[in-house]
């Protein structure tokens, strides 16, 4: 049974020790919704799910977890099937775990990079309501967004999702950035065109980000939302990592703000939905039409980025052979 259209991506798990900073990022800059549970737990809403974001207090400054919503049992069966016959432990989520995630029926599982990969059926909604400066998100069916990677081994990655989510290849994109050759392919598992983006340099395989994830994106119901929440976060002192401009592939209105771990975050409006009965992959010169112009990154940044890469050539990547070799 194929699981593609039954999944979509449901919220992510952030480790920091900068909830001052990110309350002031997502509350104050992006204009999500924010609960402060305890001195250890903080969330942000999009929708009526009572968590999109869950933060921990902790030294990662980075993504630890991705959760996947998937639509029914019988969908959540086979995917725990597929990943128990591959020999892969699939750990239950405790009931305290599961109520700060706002979800139900939860287990986990590795993932690539290191990303603990979770699984949910069903998620908790309230009817409390939101009180964000945002007027509103596009999740539904499609998700809360999407994810973007760097890796060193992209299909492998590709594969995992693939055996995992049936996952399905929209385009490429070839990109020079700073004299770097970057191909990135993007794949989805439901009509948005991507949740999972994977980008790796051609020639000599680096990685030149620190974190797990390159960036996360989310979706806002308006143009206005967009342009009004750059504006705040520049306000507000946020860097900027890219300014607004329009994709090649999806044709989504974005720009990119560096949140207070380090990876970014694109806020977008107005990308195209797949039909899946036209639609055929194809590989794009460049990844905007116009503008995401650079902005905001100095000397450091790119010496930091140079020595990431550096780095990665010295270490293995994670990953999870089991579910990222050929299909059995």
């Amino acid at each position: 049974m194929s699981v593609f259209g039954k999944v979509r991506l449901g919220y992510l798990c952030i480790e920091t020790r900068r909830f001052g900073d990110w309350q002031r990022f997502g509350a104050d800059g992006v204009g999500l919704h924010v609960d402060r549970l305890d001195h250890d737990h903080l969330r942000f809403r999009l929708d009526d799910h009572e968590c999109r974001l869950l933060l921990r207090r902790g030294p990662a400054e980075d993504v630890t977890t991705v959760g996947w919503h998937v639509d029914h049992h019988e969908a959540f069966d086979d995917i725990v099937a597929r990943i128990a016959t591959r020999g892969v432990t699939v750990e239950h989520g405790h009931d305290e775990e599961a109520a700060l995630r706002g979800v139900q029926r939860l287990v986990r599982f590795p993932g690539p990079k290191g990303l603990v990969q979770e699984l949910y059926t069903t998620a908790v909604t309230t009817t409390v309501p939101l009180r964000m400066q945002a007027s509103g998100f596009v999740t539904g069916d499609a998700g809360m967004g999407h994810i973007a990677i760097t890796s060193r081994r992209p299909d492998a990655i590709h594969r995992y999702y693939d055996n995992l989510l049936d996952a399905r290849l929209s385009d490429f994109i070839v990109e020079t950035i700073s004299r770097v050759r970057f191909r990135i392919r993007f794949l989805r598992v439901n009509g948005r065109h991507h949740s999972v983006a994977v980008a790796n340099t051609e020639g000599l395989r680096v990685d030149p980000i620190r974190t797990a994830i390159q960036h996360l994106n989310t979706q806002v119901a308006t143009l206005d939302d967009m342009t009004t929440s750059y504006q705040r976060l520049k306000r507000l002192g946020f860097t900027m990592a890219l300014g607004v401009g329009q994709h090649t592939n999806d044709k989504e209105l974005s720009y990119y703000v560096r949140t207070p771990s380090g990876f970014e975050w694109e806020v977008g409006w107005n990308p195209i939905t797949v039909d899946e009965s036209t639609w055929e992959p194809t590989t794009h010169q460049g990844i905007s039409i116009w503008g995401h112009t650079p902005e905001g990154q100095t000397v450091i940044d790119k010496l930091n980025q140079f020595r990431h890469g550096a780095a990665s050539l010295r270490r293995a990547e994670i990953t999870v052979p089991a579910l990222s070799g050929a299909t059995p």
